[in-house]
């Protein structure tokens, strides 16, 4: 199941390390059920302690998985010893990965670019804990006893929640930092395809068999559509090579460019040949005077005053299918000058970018 969910093929091919991460969390949660069953010994421990530690320094929002490993716990309620000795390897792995959090959250403006959490982006973890519920309840979880539900609902359920209750704080909500917590829903989908095999056994005997082999074969042919289009090149909508390839073709001397929203701006960095020759008009900082990924922008009235001034501007964004709604003061000042005092006279979209040219109406303030 979890090799046919989509998401899980997408990060798999991916030099990121969303999917290491999941096969620590993976192999973190194989070590819990084996010290559950009483096979919980020191070397266990300690292998379940790195792997958590492991996954931590790859991504600490990893680091999720330990509640939900304390939610099995309480679930199960093993011997008072298991629980210490989980305590103490989590305490362990959580301690090798603070030094991590801590620097990192000086560098919390290089995710400024997630967006605050809306009621359309819970649409997607509200489904997922639906079908996993369903699965939770085909297995019949009692209390005190470990089974595929105990462990799957809150790996499942945690990761996800705990995120999005982070991101009321801070907006860091992006479903693959918890791609991990599909394992939790792999689980709950097996148990209950195990439901379905138990209830038609005493009917169908011969038939029973065959329902996994049956439903999974299904599965995947119903998913080869979308198993094919993750491998091919137009899943990765942020192609950033594509749009400065782009840009280089339709830029003209003289011309200024402004991102929208800032983060485009990687499309000059990644390729600075591309933009050679225009004015990033909105930029008060380089990268490296500022000492940031992307640099620091000038205030609003500066923006539009140096827009205003300009004769043709390129704008990079995002594409229509993926571009999120503006937000900010000074994207919306960039918006806001090219609605009222641009037309756009070309528009290409490539591979989930967007560069489309503006030429100033001839009423527009500033025009010599």
């Amino acid at each position: 199941m979890l090799g046919l969910l989509p998401a899980v093929q997408f990060h798999l091919q991916e030099g990121r390390p969303y999917a290491l991460v999941a096969a620590g969390a993976g192999l973190a949660t194989l070590l819990l059920v084996d010290a559950l069953q009483g096979r919980g010994s020191p070397a266990r421990w300690a292998a379940y302690g790195g792997a958590v530690a492991v996954c931590g320094l790859l991504n600490w929002l990893s680091l999720l998985v330990l509640p939900a490993h304390l939610v099995t716990l309480l679930w199960v309620r093993p011997e008072r010893r298991v629980l210490l000795r989980w305590a103490a390897a989590s305490a362990a792995a959580a301690t090798a990965v603070l030094p991590l959090v801590l620097y990192s959250r000086g560098q919390s403006g290089q995710v400024s670019w997630i967006p605050p959490l809306t009621w359309h982006m819970m649409i997607g973890p509200a489904v997922l804990l639906a079908i996993g519920a369903l699965g939770a309840l085909a297995d019949r979880p009692r209390r005190g006893r470990l089974s595929a539900a105990s462990v799957g609902l809150p790996l499942l359920a945690v990761p996800q929640t705990g995120l999005i209750g982070l991101s009321l704080v801070k907006p860091l909500y992006v479903d693959r930092y918890v791609l991990f917590s599909l394992l939790g829903l792999a689980l709950l989908i097996g148990a209950a395809l195990a439901a379905l095999v138990r209830a038609a056994a005493p009917r169908s005997p011969r038939a029973a068999p065959w329902l996994v082999p049956v439903l999974v074969a299904a599965a995947a042919l119903a998913l080869l559509p979308q198993s094919l289009a993750k491998r091919s090149p137009a899943s990765r909508v942020d192609d950033v090579l594509a749009i400065a390839a782009q840009v280089r073709r339709v830029k003209q001397p003289g011309d200024a460019v402004v991102y929208l929203p800032a983060a485009r701006r990687d499309t000059g960095l990644v390729s600075p040949d591309a933009v050679a020759g225009l004015r990033d008009v909105a930029l008060a900082r380089s990268p490296e005077e500022s000492a940031t990924l992307k640099g620091e922008e000038a205030a609003p009235d500066r923006i539009r005053a140096a827009m205003l001034a300009q004769r043709r501007i390129l704008l990079v964004t995002d594409a229509e299918q993926v571009a999120r709604p503006v937000a900010g003061a000074r994207d919306k000042a960039k918006a806001s000058v090219l609605e009222q005092h641009f037309t756009a006279v070309a528009d290409h979209q490539v591979r989930g970018r967007r560069v489309t040219v503006y030429e100033r109406l001839p009423d527009a303030p500033g025009r010599r």
